[in-house]
């Protein structure tokens, strides 16, 4: 099985999480001072090098104002 930065799932997930931001006009720092990380960890989470942790997915959901749950099911990978 890949690593699931390669995984097409992974990478429609994390495009709409930017998706999400850039509607939201907000910049990469403004989300990582949010979640008190370096811009370089949006910047590397955005280009598939960093994964997201679930709890890290549930923090970054809330700074947007996105429900986990209905993100991942409106995306088709709530049956996985």
């Amino acid at each position: 099985m890949s690593k699931s930065i390669y995984n097409e799932e992974y990478r429609k997930l994390i495009d709409a999480l930017k998706a999400a931001r850039l509607e939201a006009g907000l910049t990469q720092q403004q989300v990582a001072d949010a979640l008190g990380r370096p811009q370089s960890f949006v910047a590397k989470v955005e280009g598939y090098e960093r994964r997201l942790d679930v709890i890290e997915f549930v923090k970054l959901c809330r700074i947007l104002e996105k429900e986990p749950a209905k993100t991942l099911i409106d995306l088709g990978l709530d049956g996985l």
